[in-house]
């Protein structure tokens, strides 16, 4: 009793629109990051020489095959950038639109913010806010349910680590304040 040519179609009502402008193509990601893995490389191989990048009488040197690692590293950066400049019909490609890119952001830039605060207010607290912060802004759900459920994970990993485990986090203010 299956209809084949019956089809459900469920709208995201949060996706991207379909004709947001072109942020950046494909051969620009292609060419930037292909150079900034072989700057990468190149100051690893120094690095790596500079500290020993051969054979000694008891083995190889610290530096030995961190070396040959970034002479690969360097080797796969050339390659990209040949195949970028070479290829140029996929280098028109859009990489990323406006609308995708905002929602990339909307995740990125509280996740750097999360690690920033962590430095300032302690892993705990931090986590709070971040949980807190996303469920209420981008999941759109109620800010006491967004509040308890990031009370209780954050409740949940402190037990966990600090109190079970015994394991050191970064701590802050508040924790200090309740003698941790």
């Amino acid at each position: 009793m299956s209809n084949t040519e019956l089809e459900i179609v469920v709208d995201d009502p949060t996706a991207p629109e379909e004709n947001s402008p072109a942020v950046v193509s494909t051969g620009v990601v292609d060419v930037v990051v292909s150079l900034l893995l072989l700057a990468l490389a190149l100051v690893l191989g120094w690095d790596n020489w500079r500290t020993g990048a051969s054979w000694d009488s008891t083995g190889p040197q610290p530096g030995y095959f961190p070396f040959y690692l970034s002479v690969i590293l360097g080797a796969a950066s050339l390659y990209g950038l040949g195949t970028a400049f070479v290829s140029r019909r996929e280098a028109a490609e859009t990489f990323v639109t406006r609308a995708q890119f905002r929602r990339v952001m909307a995740v990125f830039v509280p996740t750097f913010l999360f690690c920033l605060a962590t430095q300032y207010l302690g892993l705990y607290v931090a986590s709070f806010l971040l949980i807190a912060g996303f469920m209420r802004l981008v999941g759109k759900i109620a800010l006491w349910k967004s509040l308890l459920t990031a009370f209780i994970f954050t409740a949940a990993m402190f037990v966990t680590f600090d109190i079970a485990f015994d394991v050191i986090m970064p701590k802050g203010p508040l924790e200090a304040a309740f003698g941790y």
